[in-house]
């Protein structure tokens, strides 16, 4: 089994990890819904995955514009990983910082950390950090439960 971390939005990005947590891709958020499909289908070539994405919502200092700019890149993931028949997962950002020991209250240095000590050989970014960690609460949890949107 391997496991896709999706860390949604601009600044996030995808980390695919094997049953033993060893890295086997990643790559930062693609731009367009058309790129999310693309890059699914190229990981599909690893047999029995499992995603867990970050489940986000938008907070009152987002602009209008911004939120439902989030709100569109979540939607697109969703259906994008329903398209390649990847089963997913959502977990919130409190319970797999909290799993993982490294509850962030925003400050991305916290989650880029701990990263790096899990996986000390791979530079990590801002960018993917939070993906890999996300890739490895699912990995830890074993949640193989595909939940669609209705």
């Amino acid at each position: 089994m391997n496991f896709l971390g999706i860390d949604p939005g601009k600044g996030g990005g995808f980390v695919l990890l094997d049953a033993a947590s060893a890295v086997l891709d990643a790559c930062p958020m693609p731009g367009t819904p058309a790129d999310i499909l693309d890059v699914l289908r190229e990981w599909q070539m690893y047999d029995a995955c499992h995603a867990t994405l970050e489940h986000v919502r938008s907070t009152p200092a987002m602009g209008v514009v911004s939120a439902f700019t989030f709100g569109r890149c979540l939607g697109h993931l969703e259906a994008a990983l329903i398209a390649v028949e990847i089963p997913h997962d959502v977990v919130a950002p409190l319970k797999w910082q909290t799993a993982l020991g490294c509850r962030s209250g925003g400050n991305k240095n916290v989650t880029k950390r701990r990263a790096q000590e899990l996986w000390p050989t791979r530079k990590w970014t801002h960018t993917l950090a939070d993906a890999a960690l996300i890739a490895e609460y699912g990995r830890r949890t074993g949640t193989v439960i595909q939940r669609r949107a209705t």
